[in-house]
């Protein structure tokens, strides 16, 4: 390639890379070579004309490499970003194989423990008391909450500043 056609191949480049993003919308790899994706005006603009067949070819096949790779890459965090927003959405429904506790507040006041009562967590979720375990007497405005997965899918509710803990089940 002629050194005098670097900086505009170099330019050119650096302007399809920063409109990669707007390529990962597509499924497909870039379609097409550079000249067919140019108005003929924009092709003679950048200087693009002045390659040989064969510089021309050497760089769709590496645009072509480039984008492959950037939309790879864009498929890739998309996929992880909707694995883990399943796994916190679900979380408590199934615990995912973690120890992690899930950690929030109870909206309004805690009046205690009881079988049968319903919490409703900052995060959205909801949980209900499935078996006996008492905290009387005890009245908290939004305190913190940290659920814990048990053995065989259980999971157990402890309130801060307080060592009891209740057996629940995540209901929404």
């Amino acid at each position: 390639m002629n050194i005098l056609r670097l900086p505009i191949v170099l330019a050119l480049c650096a302007a399809l890379l920063v409109l990669a993003p707007g390529l990962h919308a597509q499924t497909a790899p870039l379609q097409g070579n550079v000249e067919q994706q140019m108005s003929a005006d924009e092709f003679r603009d950048t200087g693009l004309e002045k390659l040989t067949p064969q510089e021309l070819a050497a760089l769709n096949a590496w645009l072509q490499r480039k984008v492959v790779q950037e939309t790879a890459k864009a498929v890739e965090t998309a996929r992880e970003e909707g694995r883990e927003e399943v796994v916190r959405k679900n979380r408590g429904f199934f615990d995912f194989g973690t120890t992690e506790p899930i950690e929030s507040r109870i909206v309004g006041e805690f009046r205690g423990f009881a079988k049968g009562r319903t919490y409703t967590l900052e995060n959205g979720q909801v949980w209900e008391q499935v078996e006996s375990a008492s905290l009387a007497g005890v009245r908290r405005d939004n305190p913190s909450v940290s659920i814990k997965p048990g053995m065989l899918g259980n999971w157990f509710m402890k309130i801060e500043n307080y060592n009891t803990a209740a057996k629940v089940r995540r209901i929404k």
